[in-house]
């Protein structure tokens, strides 16, 4: 793989980096009246569709600058990896993540479509 490859390739993981941090971040929107419209204090977890879209995109990003299933999945690593440790510790010691049903539709929407991306790539002939 050459350094350009490489570049391009930590480029992508510091992508999806940035992108679960965002998406963790920005999960507890409510359309509050606050930042977003007043509509009876509903959540608002845009940060879903984000991810749901996002990551498998990252995957066929880091699959087209090398080849191999670590190399397609790193991307998804690294974000689970960055969910698990703001849902763990947090910065400062705070729990970032909210304890309802936004934080599942999170892992299920950024790991869903990405291992379904991972998976095709693994049936695709060389």
């Amino acid at each position: 793989m050459t350094a350009e490859r490489r570049l391009a390739l930590v480029a992508v993981l510091v992508q999806a980096f940035v992108l679960a941090v965002l998406e963790v971040f920005f999960l507890p929107l409510r359309l509050d009246g606050t930042l977003l419209p007043d509509v009876r204090d509903w959540p608002f977890p845009i940060s879903v569709v984000v991810a749901i879209v996002t990551t498998p995109m990252l995957v066929l990003a880091a699959s087209r600058h090398a080849r191999g299933l670590l190399v397609a999945s790193s991307p998804l690593l690294v974000w689970l990896g960055t969910l698990l440790v703001l849902a763990t510790f947090g910065p400062g010691g705070d729990v970032v993540l909210v304890n309802d049903w936004r934080t599942l539709l999170l892992f299920a929407g950024g790991a869903l479509p990405s291992a379904i991306a991972v998976g095709a790539l693994m049936g695709k002939p060389h």
